[in-house]
């Protein structure tokens, strides 16, 4: 009991300095202070989510050649530091030429029809146990347009007729 009224005594404490810092804060600070917590639980839904998908066994992407590069080269490559093994992988990746990096492309599109082929049995497996939420759906999500593209394809699709119709106006 002893505890617990210590307990209530120091939550009253804390209550009223928080009432006295939330009093002192400026609207922008106090919008930025909601802005930081909004972003940290986005963080942590995130994060559990992703650990949700390794659970249930979700594929890995695929590696691009790059990275099948580096991955081969590293141990090997000169460098005290990893970044300095990178940066000099790096500049080695640029200087091969296109038949010297065709190895490591051609491995990365093997390694892309792999990522497809386990993502459909991974996905048939997820609408089996029901979880169809975790399926993507038949198409990529689109790029959104900007106003000069939706113009063009505006134009695009009006007929023939209405392009007469508009250029006759304009002439009058």
């Amino acid at each position: 009991q002893v505890y617990e009224e210590a307990r209530k005594t120091d939550w009253q404490k804390y209550k009223e300095q928080l009432a006295v810092y939330k009093a002192q804060l400026t609207p922008a600070q106090t919008a930025a202070l909601k802005e930081e917590r909004r972003r940290r639980l986005a963080k942590r839904r995130s994060v559990r989510v992703k650990r949700e998908l390794t659970v249930l066994g979700k594929p890995k992407r695929p590696r691009n050649a790059f990275n099948i590069f580096v991955s081969e080269k590293f141990r090997e490559s000169q460098g005290i530091t990893p970044v300095a093994k990178l940066k000099q992988l790096y500049d080695t990746w640029h200087k091969l030429s296109t038949s010297q990096k065709q190895p490591y492309v051609q491995l990365a599109e093997d390694d892309k029809v792999r990522y497809v082929n386990e993502m459909k049995s991974w996905e048939a497996k997820m609408v089996e146990l029901g979880r169809e939420d975790l399926v993507r759906s038949g198409k990529q999500k689109q790029k959104p347009k900007t106003a000069e593209t939706a113009k063009k394809a505006q134009r695009a699709k009006a007929s023939p007729r209405d392009s007469k119709a508009k250029l006759k106006k304009s002439e009058e």
